[in-house]
């Protein structure tokens, strides 16, 4: 695993600080950090700093670190989130789930919603938000919709033969995805079995395939809050995923300089 890129001791930085939980319990375990890569290239390509965020932490030592992120990347998952938390039986094709992602997730949007920090929440963190703020979730997408195009399979192997399925969105106007975007179509890459069914609370839904499902939210908030249910991270040369990441750190960046107390 290579060394994270923080200041030198005693120096001062504009560069943000975003955390980034590790993807589940068990590749945090195996150090393997192949696919959580992308998204620490992607934040750093923008001018943040990357951090990883530990699923092995105590809640007070979650919150200890988190008071010192400035912004928070969650990233997408092979686990599922676990359908108690949305009060939902837990359907056959939610085969796996990770208690400690779930949990570092929740108490990391406890802190940076209640902090007024931006999160870009992707694939199953574009989930979990959802959960969070009371919403719920398609456990599986072609038995629970059937008709609905294909979307592909949860999550590839970074080395994988065969890429991402690619297909269009709409995104809703006056969004902050659309506005990113310069466009209302676009096309994105598809990775995924599951998909937010009701949003949740303030959660405006930005961005839908041509399906109807559920692609994109926002937070009805003066703060910087996006959920994608696709891979920008994976799309390091597609300028609409460029200016979201870029969006993202510059909003972390003036959260930075707007919070002194916490430097």
């Amino acid at each position: 695993m290579s060394p994270e890129n923080h200041d030198a001791p005693g120096t001062k930085s504009s560069k943000p600080r975003v955390g980034i939980p590790w993807r589940t319990r068990d590749e945090e375990r195996r150090g393997n950090v192949e696919k959580l890569n992308y998204y620490f290239a992607a934040v750093k390509r923008a001018g943040g700093v990357p951090e990883h965020v530990s699923l092995g932490l105590s809640d007070e030592e979650l919150r200890e670190q988190a008071a010192g992120l400035d912004a928070f990347v969650l990233p997408g998952s092979p686990a599922d989130v676990d359908p108690a938390r949305y009060a939902e039986p837990r359907h056959a094709k939610t085969k796996t789930l990770d208690a400690d992602r779930d949990r570092t997730d929740s108490t990391i949007l406890e802190h940076a919603l209640s902090q007024h920090k931006p999160v870009l929440a992707i694939c199953y963190g574009c989930q979990i938000l959802n959960v969070h703020q009371g919403g719920t979730l398609v456990q599986d997408i072609p038995a629970e919709k059937p008709g609905t195009d294909a979307h592909g399979k949860t999550d590839l192997a970074a080395g994988a033969a065969t890429k991402d399925l690619e297909h269009s969105a709409t995104l809703a106007d006056g969004s902050q995805l659309q506005k990113l975007a310069c466009a209302t179509n676009i096309r994105i890459n598809s990775s995924h079995h599951q998909s937010i069914d009701r949003p949740g609370e303030k959660l405006r839904v930005t961005a839908r395939s041509a399906d109807g499902i559920i692609e994109g939210v926002e937070l009805q908030s003066p703060d910087w809050v996006v959920g994608v249910q696709w891979h920008p991270e994976r799309m390091p040369e597609d300028p609409f995923a460029q200016k979201l990441f870029a969006d993202f750190v510059r909003a972390a960046r003036k959260a930075r300089m707007e919070t002194p107390a916490n430097r």
